[in-house]
């Protein structure tokens, strides 16, 4: 049987509804589960992140982890090029680069960003992939059943792995016409919601209103329709609490909210529901002015703001979650809406995921300096902490996505300025460390250019390209580098350490 008959059949097999398939490690229990236990689900949830205690206002930076060891450069096992430096044992396959021919006959496009697994069994992975592509006239890649604008490029692509084997099955486009796809996040109901980094709309060139988020299954063809209620922002990720079905959403601005999506149906967030912006108990700290008006705030990525804080929350109604600016000007009406009625923010709100009963949110350019924070939303409790704040871009540059190991620990992908980019561990200790650097080099003082079988060609230096779209799968983790625009499955002795 060759690749392409295994994709057919794995597509298949993952488009029958089966409550008893395995589900990716942040979710315990497939989607009967979800819909119809929150209650046992609640009681699997783990020993809090805030243990960390006392050592949140000190976090412990190494050189590399203690367990893994030192990093070096690693062969890929399918190109034989030395693409990531990572620690000894540790092994990995590239896969997807910019341009290789899909299964669907589809080169892959460009710009690589959130990703996540969305549904498995024993012998297949299914992975979506985000391409945060922005022309507003390249026209989309995928064919007219899957496109939303026919004028826009962005969107995303399905991939299939097959981990006993370490093979790659095949790709295939799933959504398009879309703009900026820069992350997301998976949900129990195997899919994965993709957001759109932006409010353009007619006022600026595009053929209709983006800013969107759009629910993309694992199998199966995507239905290219807006999620509405779920605001029209420049959306970055979100994260749904399989506990409640609600669904958590970060927004990519200066100032920009912490929202949460209640569906009117918990799983099927096409139903509707309502839109709410999160308000932490403090006194202001800042002010926007909007018509003229001045509105005080809080602004939890202020520098005097020690790691250790913890905030209640409380939840303000945004009453027009489609409202993209505020009538008169080109400033978010939806953020907007929230500051006027006294909610909070966050600077930079990017990567955004569940685990351990909480929703972890990095502020990828908070603190006092800019370097970014990691908080924690605990859902339960309903407040917010502040776990981690960067001392500069050698401890953590600028944090994106970022995912829950399955051993208990955050991965956070670096997109800043600092060359080469990593992938850092932060601990539930607090200790932050490098787990992998982009070794991706190929100028003339790197390892030459290199051409694919697509014919496409790479001749500069990438080493400064951000990592993004880390996601785990028992003992696979999957990330892009987003220029060329690689995927890579990545493997080792994780149980060493806390990872």
């Amino acid at each position: 049987m060759n690749h392409q008959d295994d994709l057919i059949d794995v597509l298949r097999d993952f488009s029958k509804t089966d409550a008893t398939k395995d589900m990716d490690p942040h979710w315990t229990y497939g989607r009967r589960g979800f819909l119809k236990s929150g209650v046992a689900a609640a009681a699997t949830v783990a020993m809090p992140f805030s243990i960390m205690g006392a050592r949140q206002a000190h976090a412990v930076q190494l050189p590399y982890s203690p367990d893994y060891g030192p990093l070096a450069p690693v062969n890929d096992e399918v190109t034989g090029l030395p693409l990531l430096q990572l620690p000894e044992g540790f092994k990995y396959w590239s896969f997807g680069w910019t341009g290789d021919v899909m299964t669907d006959g589809i080169a892959t496009p460009g710009a690589h960003d959130g990703m996540a697994v969305v549904a498995s069994d024993a012998n297949k992975l299914v992975l979506v992939r985000n391409h945060e592509q922005s022309s507003r006239t390249a026209g989309s890649f995928a064919n007219a059943k899957i496109t939303y604008d026919p004028t826009c490029n962005g969107g995303t692509t399905n991939l299939v792995f097959a981990p006993r084997s370490k093979q790659w099955v095949g790709s295939y486009a799933s959504i398009s016409g879309t703009i900026r796809n820069c992350a997301g996040g998976p949900t129990p109901w195997n899919s994965w919601i993709t957001c759109e980094e932006t409010s353009d709309g007619v006022h600026n060139g595009a053929t209709k209103q983006h800013g969107y988020c759009f629910d993309v299954p694992a199998s199966g063809a995507a239905k290219p329709v807006p999620l509405v209620d779920m605001g029209c922002f420049s959306h970055e990720a979100v994260a749904v609490d399989p506990v409640t079905g609600i669904i958590y959403e970060t927004e990519d601005s200066t100032p920009s909210g912490f929202y949460r999506f209640i569906p009117k149906v918990p799983g099927n967030p096409a139903a509707g529901g309502k839109l709410q912006m999160m308000k932490v108990v403090a006194s202001t700290n800042a002010s926007r002015t909007l018509n003229g008006v001045a509105y005080p705030y809080f602004n939890t990525a202020a520098a005097d703001i020690p790691a250790g804080t913890t905030w209640d929350v409380e939840w303000v109604d945004i009453d027009e979650p489609n409202k993209p600016f505020i009538t008169g000007t080109t400033y978010g009406g939806v953020v907007a809406q929230g500051i006027m009625k006294g909610a909070s923010s966050i600077t930079r709100g990017e990567g955004c995921w569940y685990g351990n009963g909480q929703i972890f949110v990095c502020s990828t350019s908070g603190g006092a300096t800019g370097n970014g924070q990691i908080f924690a939303y605990d859902p339960r409790k309903e407040t917010f902490s502040l776990l981690f704040v960067s001392g500069g871009n050698s401890q953590v540059d600028n944090p994106d996505n970022i995912a829950w190991s399955p051993r208990g620990s955050l991965i956070l992908c670096e997109d800043g300025d600092a060359t080469p980019q990593a992938l850092r561990g932060l601990t539930l200790d607090g200790t932050i460390f490098p787990f992998c650097y982009n070794n991706v080099n190929f100028s003339a003082s790197g390892t030459g250019s290199y051409t694919r079988p697509s014919g496409r060609s790479f001749t500069s230096d990438q080493r400064g390209s951000e990592f993004c779209g880390a996601t785990f799968h028992n003992e696979w983790l999957f990330v892009n580098i987003q220029s060329p625009g690689i995927t890579f499955a990545i493997t080792g002795p994780w149980d060493n350490g806390a990872l």
